[in-house]
């Protein structure tokens, strides 16, 4: 498990430190899948970035299995926005690099590469150069690269924020079904409502200014995916248009969502 606890980020600025993250405090587990969303500015690649080890808290302990995270490990597989692959390997060469930096033979990294390849779908394109693919099924050679050194956790900035709106709903499914298939501890961040609904077992959202947990959320609706339903069944389902267009609510106007809760609060209290 990894754990954060009473965790806040500042960055030095002109005239103070500037407060990203404050007091924040989550549980991530193994099999779950945990999807961060929040206006921009919350802070929710500062958080990717702590738990990837990337930098550290100003203040509180971020941990996995207890021991403080020190830094990068081979335990968390971080995907990012921009695909980052190496244009002059091509697709099985690309998944197999870091089993090539970890030492592995030529022959297991083949073996491993071809795996997590047939995982992604991409069984078929092991031998072409990164340039003719598309969008989408270059990202998915960053997930099935992140995958072959096999972490306990996927981190993923926004990997599907630059693709077209078919090409987004395509991955979905996709991300959905490499999460059920390896088991993995998924955390992700992204600016779709409809699409942290749809993809997470826990949602998590953050205010904003400084970046601190709002709500976490248990959600059925990518089991249900995972399950055989299909994603149009579910997104129409009233259930989750009704939740998608209360979060947007909270999000477009957080501060009076944030009254509104304060008043049930002290309405409980005098009760």
């Amino acid at each position: 498990m990894i754990r954060l606890q009473s965790v806040s980020v500042a960055y030095p600025g002109a005239a103070r430190p500037q407060e990203v993250l404050r007091d924040l405090s989550l549980d991530l587990h193994e099999g779950r899948f945990t999807v961060v969303i929040g206006e921009s500015g919350c802070g929710k690649t500062t958080l990717l970035n702590l738990i990837a080890g990337f930098l550290k808290p100003s203040s509180g302990l971020a941990s996995i299995d207890n021991v403080p995270i020190a830094g990068p490990g081979a335990e968390r597989g971080v995907v990012f926005q921009s695909d980052t692959l190496l244009p002059w390997q091509t697709v099985q060469e690309n998944v197999a690099f870091g089993l090539r930096l970890a030492g592995q033979s030529p022959q297991q990294r083949q073996v491993r590469a071809r795996e997590y390849l047939a995982l992604t779908g991409l069984q078929d394109y092991a031998d072409a150069a990164i340039w003719e693919l598309s969008g989408g099924m270059r990202q998915r050679v960053s997930l099935a690269r992140a995958l072959a050194v096999d972490p306990r956790f996927l981190l993923l900035d926004e990997p599907l924020g630059a693709l077209d709106a078919l090409t987004r709903e395509q991955m979905q499914e996709h991300l959905l079904q490499v999460w059920k298939a390896s088991g993995k501890g998924i955390f992700m961040i992204t600016h779709s409502v409809e699409e942290a609904l749809f993809l997470a077992t826990d949602l998590v959202l953050l205010r904003a200014r400084p970046g601190r947990v709002d709500s976490v959320r248990q959600l059925g609706f990518g089991a249900r995916f995972a399950a055989g339903e299909s994603a149009r069944s579910i997104k129409s389902d009233p259930g989750f248009v009704r939740l998608r267009e209360e979060i947007l609510e909270q999000l477009l106007h957080p501060q009076a969502h944030h009254d509104s809760r304060e008043d049930a609060v002290l309405e409980d209290t005098l009760a």
